[in-house]
């Protein structure tokens, strides 16, 4: 190999070594922030333990993302996720005897506190009553 195709070789390989770096940089640079959640009875206010919370990643066109993260609150009713980006994250409650709860929030500082209020189920209408 000749020293002029040897030089342009080298510097190939450093150009593409330096795109790579500051590609990870640049996603590295992603704001992230810490969600706490606690999610409690409408009715009295009490913790409700064992619901699960799945958070979802929207993306700019509104689309859920297939990846998510799943939890179960504690005993006082409280659940944490670190790591979650800034931007819109769509927030589902599911625990037995209530109605499932579903919103969409904005991620916008680096610790976010939600308050989930379950509700009951409202009764059902029938004619056989």
């Amino acid at each position: 190999m000749t020293l002029i195709r040897r030089s342009g070789l080298v510097l190939l390989v450093a150009v593409l070594a330096a795109h790579v770096a500051w590609a990870g940089n640049k996603a590295n640079d992603q704001k992230t922030a810490s969600v706490n959640l606690l999610v409690v009875k409408d009715a009295n206010g009490k913790p409700v333990k064992n619901a699960e919370v799945v958070l979802h990643l929207i993306d700019n066109h509104g689309k859920q993302r297939q990846e998510g993260l799943e939890l179960k609150t504690h005993d006082d009713g409280k659940a944490e996720a670190t790591g979650i980006p800034y931007g819109k994250v769509r927030i589902q409650v599911i625990a037995p005897g209530f109605k499932t709860y579903g919103e969409d929030v904005s991620v916008d500082q680096p610790n976010l506190e939600i308050t989930i209020k379950l509700q009951k189920p409202a009764e059902q209408l029938s004619i056989y009553k």
